[in-house]
């Protein structure tokens, strides 16, 4: 683990989508706002793939107002293009916000 930040993982088995934050179950942020009923997903733009965003920031950032008010484009450009198995630091997150906050 990077010192002072998380890591995230993916990966799709046999039982499903799991995704893990420095290697415990990443809680889905249920609570801040009910997108997906089917739990999480990547690799397009949906429901799932919206849970998933706003679970990462939730967990992120510590603060579900500013999850909320980024989950979206951090869905549409980072994970809907996520692969089967993926890999995200705190500072992965930080460095896709920021490109995204500059329409890179």
């Amino acid at each position: 683990m990077p010192p002072g930040g998380k890591v995230y993982r993916g990966d799709r088995t046999i039982d499903g989508c799991v995704v893990t934050v420095n290697g415990a179950p990443l809680p889905e942020a249920l609570e801040i706002r009910a997108i997906s009923p089917d739990g999480f997903e990547w690799s397009y733009e949906g429901d799932g793939p919206a849970q998933l965003a706003l679970a990462i920031l939730a967990d992120h950032f510590g603060d579900p107002a500013r999850a909320l008010a980024e989950y979206e484009p951090f869905m549409r450009r980072v994970v809907a293009n996520f692969d089967n198995e993926w890999e995200m630091t705190s500072e992965d997150i930080d460095r896709a916000l920021a490109n995204i906050h500059a329409g890179a």
